[in-house]
């Protein structure tokens, strides 16, 4: 790429006013002086990377994204092939089979690691070779718009920098959190039940180190402004290499402070608001955006906390929608759900969140609390173990254990495979439950192994020991495609295709659309979705009993609906039959209970 024009002076402004945020978010954990030393790297560091960044597909954004964008989790190895590597057999996949029905491809981290799937990194900036290359990655976002993990809590005890540590030697002798082991961390919220702090052989004798989630994954410390330094310019590195949506995996815990609970830190928050202006200063939001994502699986009202005033995450989780969902479906009751979606306030403008109901982690359950009562969840615990899955447990302050993520495949956990289904209506459950997330406000995230009808993959768990692989298959192409000819993934592919392909082309899917939740009877999910002649009335029945449509008194309007998914008139004086989903055309002047 060529030398740049000169920026313009409204440019020049823009540019100034980032800069002068990003100092006054750095100053404010490192100080002062601190803060004006990296940011005179970072800039450095920002002008090297748009000299070497590629020429990539349009990323989803701020003014940038559309009715169009869906997003597709997938692990690097989830489909392979002889002869290629598992990136390019995933890249043909999507080629083949995926790209008119997804925009975005969420590849889980591909790098070097020595644990728990790629999230315990060796070398951020490195492709695990057993995985393929960087150009197949980059091939990738070519195409379609690529996301990433950019792993900010911690690396893997292999890791070059914790080799240093080990060592002491610099730089990385700096960059972990050694503790004595008598340290007070009562006050510190765990998502894990095994220890906090793991001694570790160094050259200066056994020291005790901060490890979040397992004694694989040492944390980083993000007090040494060095260390944010350095994630912030492997953050660009990603953007050059193509990269337009990058994931913040774990960063609620990236702070820590002892005396509190050591997640959600101002520190943490004035972090994340950092990273987006580098991010806004390697590409300008209005001509290639950058779309940060958090993922903070924790209660409802601290998850969008990372939307801040509109100026931290683009992109948040849903992490409630997936347990108030399978609590719906599975027992036939969706008044929790109908709850907390008729509570949710639209994102800060430009902001937008992201809907999925499985990934590969599991199913958390904690978004959940306040929604379900403890005698609902244990309903839902219940439920999970019938249909073949674990759950994992977390840490209560003062002792004691809780659920925290439910392991099971959507599929199985909504009896949707052949094994599981006992009453004819799996498929339909699976996409029913699909209709009503890809309708809601938001950008929608469909994880493969739903759309692929996989199975608990119980056989992975004993091979690896660890539950979540439950929901982590890596199928061979060859028999990838046996098992979508098969009845029940067959069935089920072909109605997720028709709601991906429907989707796509209705503006009232749109990801800013307004939506209002309406109470149609205690047996139907009801929410209407954009305006005028794009509105659209979503109607989804969670139960496997017909649910009459219970209009509120003072509505008025045509009682017959086109539905845009069968090209079907539905008649709403009609019961909707077990597991019914429509996306009814809902002309300007009906009125629904005074809802227009």
């Amino acid at each position: 790429m060529g030398s740049p024009p000169g920026p313009t002076p409204g440019e020049a402004q823009r540019f100034g006013d980032r800069v002068h945020r990003l100092r006054t978010h750095l100053a404010a954990v490192y100080g002062d002086a601190a803060a004006s030393d990296l940011v005179r790297s970072l800039l450095q560091s920002i002008a090297a990377t748009q000299q070497q960044a590629l020429e990539v597909q349009a990323g989803i954004g701020p003014g940038r994204w559309s009715a169009a964008d869906v997003l597709l989790i997938t692990y690097g190895h989830s489909v392979t092939g002889s002869g290629v590597s598992p990136l390019a057999s995933l890249r043909a996949f999507w080629e083949d089979r995926l790209a008119p029905l997804v925009s975005a491809v969420h590849v889980l981290p591909f790098f070097p690691s020595t644990s728990d799937d790629g999230f315990s990194v060796v070398d951020f900036r490195a492709v695990d070779p057993e995985l393929g290359t960087w150009e197949d990655l980059t091939g990738l976002a070519r195409r379609a718009q690529l996301m990433v993990d950019l792993v900010l809590n911690h690396v893997s005890r292999e890791s070059l920098w914790f080799i240093d540590f080990v060592a002491g030697r610099d730089p990385g002798q700096h960059y972990f959190l050694d503790l004595d082991p008598h340290t007070d961390t009562a006050a510190v919220v765990r998502p894990r039940t095994t220890p906090l702090l793991v001694p570790v052989h160094t050259y200066r004798g056994v020291r005790h180190v901060w490890a979040t989630f397992s004694e694989d994954q040492i944390d980083l410390n993000l007090a040494n402004p060095r260390v944010f330094l350095e994630l912030a310019r492997v953050l660009l590195f990603y953007l050059a290499q193509g990269a337009r949506l990058v994931r913040l995996d774990a960063v609620a815990y990236l702070y820590k402070r002892l005396g509190t609970a050591c997640i959600h830190l101002p520190e943490t928050h004035a972090l994340v608001k950092a990273l987006r202006l580098v991010s806004e200063l390697a590409f300008d939001p209005a001509e290639d955006p950058v779309l940060l994502v958090s993922e903070t699986n924790v209660p409802h009202e601290e998850n969008i906390a990372y939307f801040g005033d509109g100026d931290e995450a683009h992109v948040v989780y849903q992490f409630a929608l997936a347990p108030l969902t399978l609590h719906a479906f599975a027992t036939g009751d969706p008044t929790p759900l109908r709850r907390w979606l008729a509570a949710l306030s639209p994102p800060p403008k430009g902001c937008a969140f992201l809907n999925f109901l499985a990934s590969h982690d599991g199913i958390g359950v904690r978004p959940a609390e306040g929604w379900l009562t403890p005698a609902q969840l244990d309903v839902l615990v219940a439920h999970t173990h019938r249909q073949g899955g674990f759950v994992s447990m977390r840490a209560l302050e003062g002792g004691g254990e809780a659920p925290y993520e439910l392991n099971i495949t959507l599929v199985d956990a909504l009896g949707a495979g052949p094994e599981g289904e006992a009453d004819g209506f799996g498929p339909e459950r699976l996409a029913a439950a699909h209709a009503l997330m890809l309708a809601l406000q938001g950008i929608p995230a469909v994880y493969i192994h739903s759309l692929l009808a996989t199975p608990n993959d119980l056989a992975g768990v004993e091979r690896t020991g660890r539950t979540r692989s439950i929901n982590r298959r890596s199928w061979d192409r060859d028999a990838l495609e046996a098992h979508l000819s098969g009845a029940h993934a067959q069935a089920s592919w072909t109605r997720l295709e028709t709601l991906l392909r429907c989707r796509r082309r209705l503006a009232a899917f749109h990801p800013e659309a307004p939506q209002a939740v309406l109470d149609l009877g205690p047996g139907v999910l009801a929410f209407t979705r954009g305006t005028g002649r794009a509105r659209l009335l979503v109607l989804v029945n969670p139960t496997d009993q017909p649910q009459p449509v219970a209009a509120p008194s003072g509505a008025h309007g045509p009682p017959v609906l086109r539905d845009h998914l069968s090209k079907a008139a539905v008649d709403l004086r009609e019961p909707l039959a077990p597991y019914a989903y429509h996306w009814l055309a809902w002309p300007p002047e009906a009125d629904l209970g005074g809802l227009r």
